[in-house]
């Protein structure tokens, strides 16, 4: 009896294969931690062999968890980390290391391309403003300085189109990543005014056909059956980006409610719902994404704050790395733990953070990629209690920059991510964005999101939102209202967290300037 689908989603941090049952309810998980590599200059990039050996292995190991696993899978879906650059030669060989999301070597790209006219044509094509992470900027550098590099590449992949063509033999990418990054979001397909505006129409052949894992699928390879332990002919469904897979498993597509959907993980995801394109907003700062969703005319319109828990990170590393001086070991759960403390002794915004604490800067609501983390306002009657709390109300400022730039305030917030579970970011965040926040008992909603891809494509539900009725809804929790008294605090300190950033580019471009000479 075939019984279960299977989520394949291959992170920044994690892989992960996830096992669930035809209703969505999860029975089995295994995961390996991922490994990438940051290079002098930005560089961020991922060895795509061990890439695929890592995701099959997570396969082999989930069929240790769950009896008979390879008969009964209906479907494979695979999903994973978005943007990036990952280049294969005619014969499926790796031409080089993936370049990631966290690559920063684009950026000098980024200011030179949108601070010509035309960009505006290109961004009303695609809805998406131009950052260093995505593939057509990295293609512009390439040009420059790795030509030969690109001219043994036959595909430009990313993270799960990789894994895909590993699994299957077949060269494609999704709608949502094939259209943010050179197409039209109009049509859901790729746009030649937008290769010609980043000056990339010579690539165009890189470039491979875009499926959608809703309608089309294709069998497992025996190769690939071979280093999973499935069976050859299973379908495998290429899901849409990781963001859009986690949106569509944490409660994004609710036609009804439109609430908000933010994903707190090592970047920020914020979502809103457009139900046609002609309901996607774009700004007149170019900036934000538009993502075709896996369902007919719908897009969620994002805007991302760069580096979200890598600030949390970041602040708990200062303590922990001070006590390891001393010879006292902590982990990053036991740090964890003592959040809620701190924040209880600390006072709401007595001073601020600008998040910006990624190499790469900043891309939304604004593109910097000169920004940098700082606090503004520390005095000497500040301590580490009121430092930790003042970053976890910067990722929450950031949320509401965020949402700000796409239109009206949601008032319901669906929380996913690593750090959902901290009941004071939820606090924090559900104030600053003045939303009542709900979370899903959903565990591994990237994971879900491309299942149900999968369960729609092989005809188990006639449409996305009769499997969103039966996967998403039933899962979530009540909503956690809004603190108004805390809500009232934030707003007036929202105009103070918007100026800090306008007054301190200039600062960072000196800064950046400095280091370059």
């Amino acid at each position: 009896m075939r019984d279960i689908l299977i989520g394949l989603d291959a992170g920044t941090s994690v892989i992960k294969s996830i096992a669930f049952d035809t209703t969505g309810r999860q029975i089995a998980a295994a995961a390996l931690p991922n490994h990438y590599e940051t290079l002098p200059g930005g560089g961020a990039e991922q060895d795509l062999a061990r890439t695929w050996s890592d995701a099959a292995a997570t396969l082999r190991q989930l069929a240790d968890k769950v009896p008979d696993l390879a008969n009964r899978t209906v479907a494979i879906a695979v999903t994973g980390q978005g943007d990036g650059t990952w280049l294969i030669d005619g014969k499926g060989e790796p031409v080089a290391k993936g370049w990631l999301w966290l690559d920063a070597r684009a950026a000098a790209v980024v200011e030179e391309i949108r601070a010509r006219p035309e960009d505006r044509l290109r961004f009303e094509r695609t809805g998406t403003g131009l950052a260093a992470c995505q593939q057509g900027s990295q293609f512009v550098f390439m040009k420059r300085n790795m030509p030969a590099m690109l001219a043994k590449a036959a595909t430009a992949f990313h993270c799960k189109d990789w894994l895909y063509f590993k699994l299957t033999g077949e060269r494609a990418t999704d709608p949502s990543e094939g259209t943010f990054t050179f197409g039209d979001f109009h049509t859901r397909d790729y746009c030649d005014d937008v290769l010609d505006v980043l000056g990339v129409a010579d690539l165009r052949h890189l470039l491979p056909p875009i499926v959608d894992g809703t309608r089309h699928s294709t069998g497992l390879s025996q190769a690939a059956a071979d280093a999973t332990g499935m069976l050859a002919g299973t379908p495998v469904v290429l899901g849409y980006v990781d963001v859009v897979c986690t949106a569509l498993g944490a409660g994004l597509l609710d036609r009804k409610r439109k609430p908000g959907c933010s994903i707190i993980g090592s970047t920020g995801m914020h979502m809103r719902l457009a139900e046609t394109p002609d309901d996607v907003q774009l700004n007149q700062a170019a900036t934000g994404y538009t993502m075709a969703m896996p369902a007919p005319g719908v897009f969620a319109q994002m805007q991302s704050n760069m580096a979200a828990t890598l600030n949390i990170d970041w602040v708990l590393g200062l303590a922990s790395g001070i006590l390891a001086s001393q010879g006292i070991t902590r982990s990053n759960g036991e740090m964890i733990a003592l959040v809620d403390a701190w924040i209880a002794a600390s006072q709401p915004a007595s001073l601020l953070y600008q998040p910006y604490v990624s190499e790469a800067g900043e891309r939304g609501p604004f593109v910097d990629a000169n920004a940098r983390a700082g606090f503004v306002g520390i005095s000497s009657r500040h301590g580490y209690a009121d430092l930790v709390r003042a970053v976890f109300e910067g990722l929450a400022f950031a949320a509401r920059d965020c949402y700000a730039a796409m239109g009206p305030l949601p008032r319901e917030v669906r929380l996913t991510g690593g750090a959902a579970r901290s009941s004071a970011l939820r606090k924090i965040l559900g104030a600053a964005v003045g939303a009542d926040i709900r979370t899903s008992e959903r565990e591994e909603a990237g994971a879900a999101g491309a299942a149900m891809i999968a369960a729609v494509c092989v005809g188990q539900y006639p449409s996305m939102d009769d499997c969103v009725g039966e996967w998403v809804t039933p899962l979530l929790g009540e909503a956690e209202p809004s603190d108004r008294s805390l809500a009232a605090i934030y707003e007036k300190m929202t105009p103070s967290y918007m100026l800090a950033h306008e007054a301190l580019r200039p600062v960072w471009r000196s800064m950046a300037a400095s280091k370059a000479n």
